[in-house]
């Protein structure tokens, strides 16, 4: 009788196989570890000090030829994990790899000496040791520490995953992100490039007299956005907190208290579905700037953001996901309206008519429950027909006032509102609009929510009594605006998905 293995099968023989493969190597290692500790050696010392990194030492000297290092030797001292070893009985080389990169040691037993030499055997590939010599040069050219001292720093018990297999399956990736970054270099390029980001940004804002603050995490009312919250209880002082959705209630309340130019780089939580484009938890940049109008911050948001995008790239055009995407200045700008008339058939009654504006949604196949705002309609039938079409950067402008609760009006047409919001890829990159100072329009339109949750519209606004207190003393006409850093990251580093920009992102058991 033949049976025929499927691929399935075949996958779960191989993964069967490497965990006891695994399994096997683990043992093994412990005995060296028990072996390491009969011998008085302490397999987890903390009293070696690197000298240098592997980075620093390859651009240092990287210019000297055999010769020179040979007629002044440069002694130097670094520490990392073995990644990989080639061994010749009574010599090896192995690469060490820190932070900064990589860099080969020569280990000879007549060099080194017995007793380091046979501690250096009973390493392997993972562990973490300290080399201490001077610096030559290959046959093959390669700049290389011949070791006269050797510690082993810390024993890995587990071995990393195989070379040429390594670690490729995405689930495993997310859930052991320290193996990832361990031997995916290029997933560790993608989290120094964020760190680059946000220094960016903060250093951009800084230097327009910006201060950066921080506002609670724990709210009593969830507000600041149309979002589901993560709902909790404080035991001590008995009542229900919410994890922040946004904070930008608290930010307005600092532009009252006369900081006039704030902003806060840190992490919203909303209880709602997990994608490509979502997680539970998420950093944003909120920022605000009394005497300003969303138009200014259209201005600064495409200086920001070109900039950075040259520094980081080194050029205003950069790929993403094989579309090439331009960041010249000036970017395309656009309104709500205009863009369903450009990308739909629609007339431009939708815009007067909630009934004819529910014809045409139902057209389109969208689902609109009867007591839904003429706005809201509006709203889903040009995230329907045009908000996926702007590939390039656009600013997409005037929202209606029914999904903009804490915006100001536009002065021409109250049924709109002075909002922007960038899009890149056809998503949401950041939003951003002229702040509603007025605290009597700002009551009227939260109780406007509280009548559309009581409808079922879970995510409306609930009533903040105390930030239309705030309001009551006088803020000052302002634009405030948030962007998304993950998405600003996955543009800027070709990532699909958000999880490949978040270092631990949420994931089922």
């Amino acid at each position: 009788m033949i049976i025929f293995k499927g691929p399935d099968v075949e996958q779960k023989i191989l993964e069967q196989k490497t965990v006891e493969q695994r399994s096997g190597e683990f043992e093994q290692r412990l005995e060296k570890l028990k072996g390491l500790r009969a011998a008085g050696v302490e397999p987890y010392p903390n009293d070696f000090k690197p000298g240098t990194t592997a980075g620093a030492v390859s651009g240092e000297f990287s210019s000297l030829s055999k010769e020179e290092l040979a007629a002044n030797p440069r002694t130097v001292s670094v520490a990392g994990r073995i990644m990989a070893h080639r061994d010749f009985g009574k010599a090896s080389f192995v690469r060490i790899q820190d932070r900064s990169g990589s860099i080969q040691a020569y280990i000879k037993k007549d060099i080194l000496g017995d007793a380091a030499f046979n501690v250096f055997r009973l390493c392997d590939v993972g562990d973490i040791i300290g080399v201490e010599g001077p610096l030559f040069r290959t046959r093959t050219d390669e700049l290389t520490i011949e070791a006269k001292n050797l510690r082993l720093l810390s024993k890995g018990l587990s071995p990393l995953p195989e070379k040429w297999h390594g670690l490729k399956d995405v689930e495993a990736r997310y859930r052991q992100r320290y193996l990832d970054l361990m031997v995916n270099p290029e997933v560790k390029d993608v989290f120094l490039k964020r760190s680059r980001i946000v220094r960016f940004i903060r250093e951009f804002l800084v230097s327009r007299d910006y201060i950066e603050v921080e506002t609670p995490m724990l709210h009593p009312i969830a507000g600041g956005a149309a979002a589901k919250p993560f709902k909790t209880r404080h035991n001590a002082l008995d009542m229900d907190m919410y994890m922040r959705i946004a904070p930008e209630l608290y930010l307005k309340r600092l532009i009252v208290a006369g900081l006039e130019r704030v902003f806060e780089i840190n992490r919203n939580f909303r209880n709602e579905g997990v994608s490509t484009q979502h997680n539970p938890e998420f950093t944003m940049l909120e920022f605000y700037e009394a005497y300003a109008t969303f138009e200014d911050l259209i201005n600064l948001t495409e200086e920001m953001i070109s900039k950075l995008v040259l520094e980081l790239c080194g050029s205003m055009k950069i790929a993403y996901q094989r579309t090439e995407i331009d960041f010249t200045p000036p970017w395309t700008r656009i309104s709500v309206k205009d863009a369903i008339l450009k990308y739909s058939n629609a007339s431009g009654d939708i815009f007067t008519n909630k009934e004819k504006a529910m014809q045409f949604a139902q057209g389109l196949g969208l689902q609109i429950p009867k007591e839904l705002s003429h706005g809201k309609v509006i709203t889903e039938i040009f995230e329907k027909t045009a908000e996926h079409m702007f590939i390039q950067p656009t600013f997409c402008t005037h929202y209606p006032i029914e999904v903009s609760p804490l915006a100001r009006k536009n002065a021409q047409n109250p049924e709109i509102v002075d909002r922007f919001e960038l899009l890149v890829m056809g998503k949401e990159i950041a939003n951003a609009f002229s702040e509603l100072n007025d605290p009597v329009d700002q009551k009227e339109r939260f109780l406007k929510q509280q009548e559309e949750r009581a409808h079922g519209d879970l995510e409306a606004h609930e009533m903040d009594e105390d930030y239309v207190r705030a309001l009551e003393y006088g803020m000052p006409p302002t634009a405030g605006q948030g962007i998304g850093i993950d998405r600003l990251v996955m543009l800027l580093t070709d990532s699909p998905s958000i999880r490949d920009v978040i270092l631990f992102p949420a994931l089922r058991r």
